[in-house]
């Protein structure tokens, strides 16, 4: 491919994604004295994390007693037992001093009156092993993620780490089993970029375009998770994908759970607080899954609202209207801008809504990437946030614990890079090969002339997604799935991409991008059709109850074009300093 202009980097480590974790990994790495490139498709403050409202989680006890281990007794009960106790007891216990970090980063955390961080209630946070709740989701007002984001952004810039914006990351260099460095399209002059480093952060964020109502951005298409598929390796726990119980019906956007940790309620056409019914205790604070089911089931028994009796109400114009205006600003805005409602008035209509996805690249809690072979690592990658699976979010996350992850791992990644690479160690040769093979694949794309729009293959992705792979699942819908996704993945034989510019060719952007979403969207349905259990977010029908000794494992998916390769490995119930350990109950409780 001599016709593409290749231009060499050689870095000691690469950061690819500038949001949450990605910001915070390249903080650390500038900061232990290593050279750091941080690449990122769009700039580094329209990240996603940006849009993160209620809060970060972390046992500080401002607001009462609190403590890490009742942090973790959530999370593995949250999880569904599917977390990894290791990773769990990490991130709980790291938490309150990633927090003040970010706190002497600049971070603007909204003070209670006697000036410490304000915490607010969040689904599935209690105290004393689920006796009560408490307040433990450290917020900036209902715009979270925008303050880190901008504060991390600020703190890379002052250490100096070095940013590539809008490159757009084509496919990992592989050498032997082990990670190079990456190849990267330079959006803004049409160059190829060659990134050679001697460790390589992975930090793209979720997959949420895969569906068709999703509160994720256009730019959440998991382009690092499917780098990682290309490159042979496998994924982890696709099958869990998170539906937001508040989405603005309609719309999508994303109604922060801190709603309901302000004291927000749900109610169906009947006027009934139907969460009282099916979480007695945590009600309308349940965990996401469970409220994003009871939702469900509310519409589905023809409760719901409205003239298609499809969504339901959320309730707030009984809060104070000074706690509205100082904690949920920006909610008060989206549901005007989306809703055209007045919450001081008028209840939001929500549905559940693809939000978040537990499945990502598996790794340790060091964030070294995994194999899929035990504890087997890939020398020279790693992974954190959402393109990640740690996987302390096991089957169902906590709201406000994705932030917390973000930092933590963020941080973690940077101490064990500092630990492994040396600053200035000269890059061995890697020979052609990788690189004739990516741009193999992307020539090929940008070339391709046949009938098929790439909006059109996306659609039909995300309807088979949105209806096959939903809140609830059975072998027969799966099992359409299964076949329709692969439909849209054979329609890319004759795809057609009309711009066949370098610069800024948006057309090609998105048929890049829907080649890393439709792969994962094949993992996604085939891991839920090979899961005959419920747990957490995925919920099969015909088999409605947890199995603990069949399926108390991880899913790894392999995916060579649309042929997947399913298999499972043991959840880690063992922790780091064996001070605490959960185990489930025979039935799920609430």
């Amino acid at each position: 491919m001599s016709s593409y202009k290749i231009i060499d980097h050689e870095y000691d480590v690469i950061v690819l994604g500038a949001g949450g974790s990605g910001l915070r990994a390249a903080v650390g790495l500038s900061e232990a004295g290593l050279k750091t490139a941080c690449i990122s498709k769009v700039f580094p403050t329209r990240s996603h994390t940006s849009a993160a409202q209620g809060g970060i989680s972390a046992s500080l006890g401002n607001m009462g007693e609190d403590d890490w281990r009742w942090h973790m007794y959530d999370t593995v009960k949250g999880a569904d037992w599917l977390g990894d106790q290791d990773s769990i007891e990490y991130l709980c216990k790291e938490a309150p001093a990633a927090v003040i970090e970010l706190e002497k980063y600049g971070v603007p955390f909204s003070r209670t009156d006697d000036g410490k961080i304000y915490q607010r209630p969040f689904g599935g946070m209690t105290k004393n092993y689920g006796n009560g709740i408490v307040q433990r989701t450290c917020a900036a007002a209902d715009r979270t993620g925008h303050a880190i984001l901008h504060t991390l952004y600020g703190q890379a810039l002052k250490h100096n780490t070095e940013f590539f914006i809008e490159y757009f990351a084509l496919d990992l260099l592989m050498k032997d089993g082990e990670c190079k460095g990456l190849i990267a399209w330079n959006l803004n002059d049409g160059t190829i970029h060659r990134f050679r480093a001697h460790s390589t952060i992975i930090a793209t964020g979720g997959y949420g375009k895969a569906y068709y109502s999703a509160t994720s951005a256009h730019t959440c298409t998991g382009d690092g998770n499917a780098m990682v598929l290309r490159a042979g390796l496998p994924l982890q726990d696709m099958e869990f994908v998170q539906f937001h119980p508040t989405g603005i019906y309609g719309h999508g956007t994303l109604i922060s759970e801190g709603v309901r940790g302000e004291g927000g309620y749900l109610v169906n056409s009947k006027g009934e607080r139907f969460m009282e019914r099916y979480a007695p205790k945590a009600k309308d604070l349940a965990s996401r899954d469970v409220v994003s089911r009871s939702m469900s089931i509310e519409i589905n028994e023809g409760r719901g609202v409205g003239k298609e009796q499809d969504h339901v109400h959320l309730h707030l114009s009984h809060l104070d209207k000074s706690i509205i205006e100082s904690r949920l600003p920006g909610i008060t805005e989206a549901a005007r801008l989306f809703a055209n409602v007045d919450v001081t008035k008028e209840p939001i209509p929500v549905v559940p809504t693809v939000h978040y996805n537990m499945g990502g690249i598996p790794t340790n809690y060091k964030a070294e990437v995994l194999t899929g072979n035990d504890s087997e690592t890939v020398t020279g990658l790693m992974a954190i946030g959402e393109a990640a699976c740690v996987s302390v979010h096991g089957a169902n996350r906590l709201g406000s614990n994705s932030l917390i992850d973000l930092v933590v791992f963020g941080r973690a990644a940077a101490r064990r890079a500092a630990e492994l690479v040396k600053p200035g160690t000269p890059h061995e040769d890697i020979g052609e090969t990788e690189t004739e093979k990516c741009l193999e694949r992307f020539d090929k794309l940008r070339n391709s002339n046949g009938e098929n729009s790439t909006a059109e293959l996306r659609l039909s992705m995300q309807k088979t997604m949105q209806s096959k792979c939903a809140v609830f699942r059975t072998e027969k819908t799966l099992k359409e799935g299964v076949d329709d996704v692969r439909k849209a993945y054979d329609g890319m034989e004759s795809i057609s991409v009309k711009d066949r510019s370098l610069v800024f060719n948006t057309d090609l952007v998105e048929t890049l991008e829907f080649d890393n979403l439709i792969r994962q969207a094949i993992t996604t349905v085939d891991s839920a059709y090979n899961r005959q259990e419920s747990r957490g977010a995925h919920a099969r029908e015909d088999f409605p109850k947890r199995d603990d000794e069949k399926f108390m494992q991880h899913t790894i998916a392999w995916c060579n074009g649309k042929d997947s390769k399913i298999g499972y490995r043991p959840v880690t119930k063992t922790t780091l300093t064996n001070e605490v350990q959960y185990f489930p109950p025979q039935e799920r409780v609430y």
